[in-house]
């Protein structure tokens, strides 16, 4: 079957056809490809086409898809099983590597998915200080956690529901949402209920409301009143962790919260989370502690050997700076077409992430970010999917390259680039 017929048929089986509600297209209008395989920045269709892929699996895929070694290390793993469910070696070697490689982490407790690791985060700094309260950023995405999924980003944004049905408003009464980069309301909430907050959960770089990069000083201004007033501050790096720097942002920023959730990379592409920070925070944890979490799967063989062999790859090639070069070329293809054009168009670049932006105001907050013209964004998804390039189908998501980008690559998708914005 074609994509069409796939999606037709998925739809009797599945809610809007998909297991991701982004992944429905509805951000950006028409039928979503259906992908038959991956290899390098490559995606091959059930249509036959060949796209090049600007999304990455949403970030894990930093060496290109279907890597080699990584490949081979699954294989490796998958003939002593798939599953154990007792303790391995690898969940120790993969442990050893984050709390190397991580500012904050002391020690780690592996997870199935990013949602679990914040949902994690949370329930262990409530544990932990005694308090009920936490805040999050309007517009950040800490996964579909009842009590996270308030004001919140990525796919929420695109289907206009950052509020889901089915969070009780007693449970949403205890999140408080604040404006990124306001550094005087953070201050005037610490203020009033300071002794009741248990945490901050933040995206140190929001990437799930497009980019938006933290003005000078706003991450250092909010773990100063976590300490100040004794919450605990916690970075969702599951986007940013391996992605920005070895550290994470944490080592890009200069800032160490006190927890962190991660996922993605350390997956090597297979589902996979954990979250890791101070040790007598982190030993609360239940067998040790009062504070309980589990999972079946956690630590699952073949997604730590997947893990393992990516952040392999990170110490041996060292690969950010390379990164970095590939985004700030598209970027300036970017804004080079959309000066010529006079189209307004923000894209905001921290390292090798960057997104766009349909607006004229640069975008410093979720309220900025939802005045970008939607309408503007669909057609130029829609134009470069058309000539083979593959954007995130959502105007509230953000870009990513990879090592498997070549040159010939990056110089199609900025011609790619420059035809859609002047065609718009």
């Amino acid at each position: 079957m074609n994509s069409s017929e796939l999606f037709s048929e998925s739809k009797k089986y599945m809610p809007g056809g998909v297991n991701s509600p982004v992944r429905a297209f509805g951000g950006v209008g028409g039928e979503p490809f259906f992908t038959a395989r991956a290899d390098g920045c490559e995606l091959a269709t059930c249509d036959g086409r060949r796209l090049i892929d600007m999304v990455c699996s949403w970030g894990p895929a930093i060496f290109g898809h279907n890597h080699p070694a990584i490949r081979s290390a699954v294989a490796a793993a998958l003939e002593n099983g798939t599953s154990f469910g007792t303790p391995s070696e690898a969940e120790l070697e993969m442990a050893k590597m984050i709390t190397e490689m991580v500012p904050c982490a002391q020690m780690v407790r592996m997870t199935n998915s990013g949602t679990e690791a914040t949902m994690s985060c949370v329930r262990l700094a409530r544990g932990f200080t005694g308090r009920d309260k936490i805040v999050k950023f309007e517009g950040c995405y800490h996964g579909h956690v009842d009590s996270l999924l308030v004001r919140a980003g990525s796919g929420a944004l695109t289907f206009g529901n950052p509020d889901s049905a089915g969070v009780p408003e007693d449970l949403a009464k205890l999140t408080c949402v604040l404006d990124f980069n306001d550094f005087d309301a953070a201050e005037k909430l610490f203020e009033r209920e300071g002794g009741n907050i248990a945490c901050v959960i933040m995206e140190p770089y929001p990437a799930n409301v497009g980019l938006i990069l933290p003005k000078p000083g706003f991450l250092e201004h909010v773990r100063r009143l976590c300490a100040r007033h004794g919450a605990l501050l916690i970075f969702d790096e599951v986007i940013t962790g391996f992605r920005m720097a070895k550290g994470g942002a944490q080592e890009y920023s200069g800032v160490t919260p006190d927890l962190c959730a991660l996922g993605k990379i350390i997956g090597g592409g297979l589902p996979v989370g954990a979250f890791c920070g101070r040790a007598e925070i982190m030993q609360k944890l239940a067998p040790l502690g009062p504070v309980y979490q589990a999972g079946t799967l956690s630590g699952n063989p073949l997604a730590m050997a997947a893990g393992i062999a990516a952040l392999k790859l990170i110490r041996e090639l060292n690969p950010y700076a390379e990164l970095e070069e590939k985004a700030k070329f598209l970027v300036a293809a970017a804004d080079g077409a959309a000066r010529r054009k006079g189209v307004d168009l923000q894209i905001p670049r921290a390292a090798s992430l960057f997104s766009f932006f349909f607006n004229s105001e640069e975008v410093s907050n979720c309220k900025i970010a939802m005045k970008s013209s939607r309408e503007l964004y669909a057609k130029f998804f829609r134009s470069c999917l058309d000539a083979g390039l593959y954007f995130a189908p959502s105007p509230f998501e953000i870009c990513f390259v990879s090592a498997a980008h070549t040159r010939e690559h990056l110089e199609r998708a900025a011609e790619i680039i420059s035809k859609s914005i002047a065609s718009l």
